[in-house]
């Protein structure tokens, strides 16, 4: 099972992925989408272009599985500030993906490839 990143759900709804990701996250959508609840705030809080991209965007969102701090990811993103100079959203969605066994989906693989026990696909690598 797959952990969305921020910018991998932004380049998902505007159909900006290569046709391999698209078609993994096709998949993904079909069964469930999963995002940390730091990516529900950051994609909700994006500014769309306009009036139908705000409201695609926010339907995705309400679809999808948002997992919410609870005292072991706390626990985890501690951790991973301590190991690592990571920014505090990014250790958040790490720390999600670890203490929920997920594999995490981004663009942006330099922030996370450090991390240990982290599993990461960058999409456009696929």
């Amino acid at each position: 099972m797959y952990l969305l990143d921020t910018n991998i759900v932004i380049y998902y709804l505007k159909a900006a992925l290569p046709p391999k990701a698209m078609q993994l996250l096709n998949t993904i959508v079909d069964e469930q989408p999963i995002l940390s609840v730091i990516t529900k705030i950051e994609v909700l809080g994006f500014i769309a272009p306009n009036k139908e991209e705000q409201n695609i965007t926010t339907i995705f969102v309400e679809a999808a599985d948002i997992i919410n701090l609870n005292e072991e990811i706390v626990a985890q993103t501690i951790a991973l500030r301590k190991q690592q100079h990571i920014k505090l959203p990014d250790a958040i969605i790490a720390a999600t993906a670890i203490v929920f066994n997920l594999t995490l989906l981004t663009r942006n693989t330099t922030d996370f490839i450090k991390i240990p026990n982290l599993k990461l696909i960058d999409p456009y690598l696929i």
